[in-house]
C-alpha cells in the first residue's frame, strides 16, 4: 500500500517549510494499520486476510491528478509498478464496502509454507498447533494479486504459462453480475474463465481461473498491468495488480 504524511518543518535550501514529505514503508504502515483497525471495527467477522483484500482491492494507482502515482525511487520517475507502490493509495471509505473480497484460512496459509519446503517443525513454530497438515501443499494462496517470475538467463524464448485459481466472497447487497475487465502486462497475454461471477446472495462464493502467458526479458524489465470485476452501475470495482517480473537473487 502506497502513503504520504506530512511531517515536522524542515530546512531545504536554507528556508524552512511547515511540512515534510516523507514516503515508503514507514509511513505506510501507521496509515494501514489505522485503516485495518477501522475496517475491523466495522466488520468484525473479517478475516485479517478480508480486511488486507479489502484494502488492496479499492486502493487508488492514482494521485490527485488522476495520472499514475510515479516511483520517486527511480532516476526518471516512472510510473511505479505495484513491487514499488502495492495496489496504490489506499481508500479508507471504499475499503469499508469492497464488494468482494477474496478469504484464506490458516491452513491456506500453511499450506503455501508447505509448499516452500518448510518443515514440520518450523510450521509448528509458527502455527504453535498440531491442528494443520501438510497434506495439499500449495503456492497459489488466495490473494488479491498476481505474479508471474522468470529466471531471465533461461526464460527469454521459450513461452511459459501459468494459472492462478481465485475464490471471492460477495460482500455487497445482495445479489450481484460481475464482470472481469483485464490489462495485461506489457508482452503478455492475460485471460480469464469465467469472465463473468453470478451472485444470488450476499456472502456467496465464485472462483475463477486467471491465466497468463508471457516470456521473459533479458534487460530483466518489470511489466505490470491489472484485472477489475465490476458491477454494471460500478458501485463496485474490485481491482488486482498482475505483475511479470525476474526472479531476485538473494545473496
Amino acid at each position: 500500500m502506497a502513503s504520504e504524511c506530512c511531517s515536522s518543518p524542515s530546512w531545504v535550501g536554507g528556508d524552512l517549510f511547515d511540512y515534510n514529505m516523507i514516503s515508503g514503508t514507514s509511513m505506510a504502515c501507521p496509515h494501514a494499520s489505522g485503516v485495518a483497525a477501522l475496517l475491523k471495527g466495522a466488520h468484525p467477522e473479517w478475516s485479517a486476510a478480508a480486511i488486507r483484500s479489502a484494502m488492496v482491492t479499492t486502493a487508488n494507482p492514482l494521485d490527485n491528478t488522476l495520472n499514475p502515482i510515479r516511483d520517486n525511487g527511480d532516476h526518471n520517475f516512472n510510473p511505479a509498478s505495484p513491487l514499488a507502490m502495492g495496489a496504490g493509495q489506499v481508500d479508507p471509505n471504499r475499503a469499508l464496502e469492497p464488494g468482494l473480497i477474496y478469504d484464506a484460512t490458516p491452513q491456506d496459509y500453511v499450506n503455501l509454507l508447505c509448499s516452500t519446503n518448510f518443515t514440520a517443525k518450523q510450521i509448528l513454530a509458527i502455527t504453535r498447533s498440531p491442528a494443520y497438515d501438510c497434506s495439499n501443499p500449495s503456492s497459489d494462496l488466495n490473494y488479491p494479486s498476481f505474479i508471474a517470475l522468470y529466471d531471465r538467463r533461461h526464460d527469454t524464448r521459450k513461452l511459459k504459462v501459468q494459472k492462478f485459481r481465485r475464490t471471492v466472497t460477495n460482500v455487497g447487497d445482495g445479489a450481484a453480475t460481475y464482470m472481469a475487465s483485464v490489462i495485461s502486462p506489457q508482452g503478455s497475454k492475460v485471460t480469464v474463465s469465467p469472465d463473468t461471477l453470478f451472485f444470488s446472495e450476499k456472502y456467496e462464493k465464485q472462483s475463477y481461473t486467471l491465466t497468463k502467458s508471457y516470456k521473459g526479458k533479458k534487460k530483466g524489465n518489470v511489466s505490470f498491468g491489472e484485472i477489475v470485476w465490476a458491477v454494471v452501475d460500478v458501485k463496485y470495482m474490485v481491482r488486482s495488480p498482475i505483475v511479470v517480473s525476474p526472479l531476485v537473487s538473494v545473496s
